[in-house]
């Protein structure tokens, strides 16, 4: 058959459809892709540059909508690092819990829309938005906010949790668990999401460390790399947790790698709750000016939900002089051609999806 091209997407950003991507077909098999991506650009690097350091933080949650306590304790941890402040034993635990629960948010909202949109399976997408508003819902009540939270401080966090919170995040993490637990047992039996996702846009160890992917996409081809573990911060250290890893690499691999994750955010969860401290949890907030900086640069890291994220800063006295960063969707979009070439077009959505790119951190 004749070669033919075909422009997949974008449509109107108010539908998140922010990606083209310019596929080479050969009948129906992918011969390549190339990813065009910038159409959510906002200069987030720069304008940081230009703004105090406490003016910035709304800007990171807004980079991974998903998940944007995440990405806001990791600008924070950056500018804690600048002024050589210390974040406060009990605030350490606490952050680990809010920043579990935050995962599990993400890998719940991954899990429903990547059933429904390939399997046609609304159930598991209900089930899913289901646990996630719970979690939702004890982070709004811990934050006040219910999208974006805006909870780190400084040394700690925005306010002292709530008196009723270990209970209700107890009682949270078992009804999780219970639920979490029930989803292989409907999407592993659904011949429609097997087909589509055993097999299909697989790629190697050695591939995958090539090209620098991380998080569950880099885990699900058996590499075990988290930054918790090889770079821990806070009380990672002292948990108990395991790293899941799959062997093919596939769009399966990399849905089993994200439940697994959840049932052992869970286990992160109890064990932080189990020992966590008395004491002052509340930090400081950012000045407008702060206090002459440390280090002459300043490296942060993060096991996001997504993969690795980093920020590189060069700390000012008012503002970062620069700073960039390293988003884990950036990186893991630019070996979509390698997964996606040889399967057939329809897969080409099985393989996106389980990515679980966001384009606010991809394109910034």
């Amino acid at each position: 058959m004749a070669m033919m091209r075909i422009n997949v997407g974008p449509l109107h950003p108010s539908t998140h459809g922010v990606l083209r991507l310019v596929v080479d077909v050969d009948g129906d098999t992918i011969m390549n892709v190339e990813p065009h991506i910038g159409f959510l650009h906002r200069g987030v690097e720069k304008l940081c540059e230009t703004r105090m350091y406490m003016q910035n933080p709304s800007y990171f949650e807004k980079l991974d909508y998903i998940a944007p306590m995440s990405w806001q304790e990791l600008y924070v941890a950056s500018v804690e690092q600048a002024m050589g402040v210390q974040v406060k034993e009990a605030a350490q635990y606490a952050r680990v819990i809010l920043l579990e629960f935050q995962r599990i948010a993400n890998h719940l909202l991954w899990t429903g829309t990547m059933a429904n949109d390939i399997g046609q399976m609304f159930t598991i997408f209900m089930w899913c938005f289901r646990e996630r508003d719970k979690v939702l819902k004890l982070l709004e009540d811990v934050t006040g906010g219910r999208m974006f939270y805006l909870n780190m401080r400084l040394g700690g966090i925005q306010r002292p949790l709530p008196p009723d919170f270990k209970d209700r995040a107890y009682a949270l993490a078992d009804y999780l668990e219970k639920k979490v637990r029930e989803y292989p047992d409907v999407l592993d039996a659904n011949s429609v999401f097997m087909e589509r996702m055993r097999g299909v846009g697989a790629i190697s160890k050695e591939d995958a460390i090539n090209y620098g992917v991380t998080g569950p996409v880099l885990r699900a081809a058996g590499v075990e790399e988290d930054v918790r573990r090889s770079s821990p911060y806070y009380v990672y250290d002292k948990m108990d947790f395991r790293i899941p890893t799959g062997r093919n690499g596939d769009c399966y691999d990399r849905y089993r790698v994200r439940y697994e994750e959840m049932l052992q955010s869970i286990r992160i969860i109890r064990q932080a709750l189990d020992t966590l401290p008395d004491g002052d949890m509340v930090g400081a907030p950012i000045k407008l000016i702060g206090p002459p900086a440390k280090p002459d640069i300043v490296v942060a890291r993060r096991e996001l939900p997504k993969g690795e994220g980093l920020i590189y800063m060069v700390p000012d006295k008012q503002r970062p002089y620069r700073i960039s960063l390293r988003a884990p969707g950036f990186v893991n979009l630019a070996a979509l051609p390698k997964m996606a070439v040889g399967a057939k077009f329809a897969d080409l959505f099985a393989i996106f999806g389980s990515l679980d790119i966001i384009f606010g951190e991809t394109d910034r």
